[in-house]
C-alpha cells in the first residue's frame, strides 16, 4: 500500500472530522510499513505548517499490548498545532477531535541529548531538565476505534492533543515508579495509576523510545517534550466534560472540552 495515499487519507480525516475504515481491513500489514505511513503523514502536517515538538509513547500497559496482540510500545509525534500549554486548567474544542479520550501520564522536558540504541533509565533522568503531570487526549482517525497495531501507529499513534501541568526539577528527586494519581471526569473518580505501570519506571519507556528513534537515525533532542505514556485506562470524553488529574503532593490540572 503507498504510504502517501494513506497519509492522504489520515490528514483529510483530521481536517474534516470524519473516520476512515481500518488499513489493517485494506492490506496495511506490519510495523515498519505502519510507521511510512506516520512518516508520510507527518511530512503532510509539517508541509502544512505544523512543528514536532516532541514524542509521545503509546501502548506502555501490558493489559493493551496483550488486546493488540503486540509485544512493544509504539510512538507518534507530538504536534504544536495540538498542544494545549503548560499550567493547571486547559480548555479544548470538543469539535476538533472525531472519537477523544483521555488519559493520564508524565511529561518529561528535556535538557540534553538522547541518541540510542543504547540509552538507560539512568541516562534519562540525567538529561530531563524537569517533569509534570500531564494529560493526553487519543483520538482516532479510524472508524470507530476498530485499530489493530498497524493502524494505530500510522495513525501518529492515536495523538489527539496534549496538556502539561506545571513543570518541577523537583518531582526528579522522587521515585518516578511510585508518583500516583486519580482521574475524575466532572468530579466523579474514574481511574488511578502510578508510575510503576508504565513499563515498570516512566523513565524506560523514555529509554525505550530513544533507543527505538535510533533505527530511524532520530534521537531526542533538547527542549523535546516526551509523553511516556498512561498509567490508566483512557477515557471516553464528550462535550462540556471537565477532567481533572489530581497527583501525588496535591498537584492538579484540569482539561474541561467545550
Amino acid at each position: 500500500m503507498d504510504p502517501e495515499i494513506l497519509a492522504r487519507e489520515l490528514e483529510v480525516a483530521w481536517e474534516t472530522r470524519k473516520p476512515i475504515p481500518p488499513f489493517s481491513e485494506r492490506g496495511l500489514r506490519g510495523v515498519e510499513a505502519a510507521y511510512r505511513v506516520q512518516e508520510a503523514w507527518n511530512a503532510l502536517r509539517l508541509a502544512r505548517g505544523d512543528k514536532v515538538v516532541g514524542r509521545k509513547i503509546g501502548l506502555t500497559s501490558k493489559a493493551v499490548q496483550a488486546q493488540l496482540g503486540v509485544d512493544q510500545p509504539d510512538f507518534g509525534q507530538l504536534w504544536q498545532s495540538r498542544f494545549l500549554g503548560v499550567g493547571e486548567r486547559a480548555e479544548v474544542d470538543h469539535g476538533l477531535f472525531l472519537q477523544p479520550r483521555v488519559e493520564g501520564e508524565l511529561a518529561f522536558l528535556l535538557g540534553r541529548r538522547l541518541k540510542g540504541p543504547h540509552v538507560t533509565p539512568a541516562e534519562v533522568l540525567a538529561a530531563t531538565e524537569a517533569v509534570a503531570f500531564a494529560l493526553e487526549i487519543v483520538d482516532s482517525r479510524i472508524a470507530d476505534w476498530r485499530i489493530r497495531i498497524e493502524d494505530t501507529i500510522a495513525d501518529n499513534a492515536s495523538f489527539g492533543a496534549f496538556f502539561v501541568g506545571p513543570w518541577e526539577k523537583s518531582l526528579l528527586e522522587e521515585d518516578l515508579s511510585t508518583l500516583g494519581f486519580v482521574l475524575y471526569r466532572n468530579g466523579e473518580p474514574l481511574a488511578q495509576g502510578m508510575g510503576a505501570a508504565c513499563l515498570g519506571h516512566p523513565a524506560r519507556a523514555v529509554a525505550w523510545l530513544a533507543n527505538a528513534l535510533a533505527a530511524f537515525g532520530v534521537a531526542l533532542e533538547p527542549g523535546e517534550i516526551v509523553m511516556s505514556g498512561a498509567w490508566a485506562p483512557v477515557q471516553p470524553a464528550g462535550r462540556g466534560d471537565l477532567f481533572t488529574l489530581v497527583g501525588t503532593g496535591g498537584r492538579a490540572l484540569s482539561l474541561r472540552f467545550v
